[in-house]
């Protein structure tokens, strides 16, 4: 019996939130919602992306590397460019992947808005066939946990072999939701539907899935490829329990 077919919905979905409502697709508040964003509210949206990646590299600098300093960035789930802006102005090259086109053309608008000419953007599959080289730091924020598991483990998996020794990984994932503590964050099973899902309409938005992952797969992903040590960060999304993972490659 064949395995079955990877679920590639999710990335039709956020082409989707790519077309219709970009912004609040990657920060699920109202402001941010694309009938309504002001430039005051856009302009908070990006200086969120400025404060996270200045303490991203706080954190690193004191716990991994006092002396960091990335000449190139890879951003997986580069989104709108919330983040590739604030490495702009960090590293020399910066590369963005998304899998959603409308991301990307929205990415590359607000990158040349705000002159952040070193920016490159390609278009994501599980593969990364697009990428080429090493990266000095491989970023990735709130993306993991819209990708279905099993892809993203894969990917995870992938993004290791662009790490160059001595460079740096910071990756976000959910491993837990506060809404099932009875089971200490862990869904229990579903019953099997009785009847057929129906189907959605067409004014509601576009599906976004909140995945929670296994992290002693991702742990043994990490040691297997040499990793001695790891730093965490615990973060909490309105209950989306997850972890920042940062380690450096040997």
């Amino acid at each position: 019996m064949s395995a079955p077919s990877p679920d590639f919905g999710t990335d039709q979905e956020w082409e989707e939130w790519g077309r219709r409502d970009p912004y609040f697709a990657v920060q699920t508040d109202p402001r941010f919602r694309l009938t309504s964003i002001t430039q005051e509210a856009k302009r908070y949206f990006f200086e969120t992306g400025q404060w996270e990646v200045g303490q991203l590299m706080r954190i690193i600098r004191q716990h991994i590397d006092p002396d960091f300093s990335p000449r190139t960035v890879l951003d997986f789930g580069c989104g709108v460019g919330r983040s590739l802006i604030p490495f702009s102005d960090l590293a020399r090259e910066v590369v963005g992947l998304d899998v959603s086109p409308s991301m990307l053309r929205e990415a590359r608008r607000n990158c040349d808005e705000r002159k952040a000419s070193n920016v490159k953007l390609l278009l994501c599959d599980d593969a990364l066939s697009s990428l080429t080289g090493t990266f000095d730091l491989i970023h990735s924020y709130i993306t993991f946990q819209h990708i279905p598991p099993d892809r993203g483990r894969a990917i995870f998996c992938h993004l290791l072999d662009y790490l160059a020794p001595g460079s740096v990984a910071a990756l976000h994932v959910t491993y837990a939701k506060m809404h099932f503590a009875a089971s200490h964050g862990v869904a229990p099973p579903s019953p099997p539907p009785t009847q057929p899902a129906l189907a959605r309409p067409s004014s509601s938005d576009p599906e976004m899935q909140m995945n929670s992952y296994m992290l002693n797969e991702l742990f043994f992903l990490m040691q297997s490829r040499g990793v001695k040590r790891f730093h965490t960060e615990f973060t909490d999304h309105s209950g989306e329990l997850g972890v920042f993972l940062l380690f450096q490659a040997t």
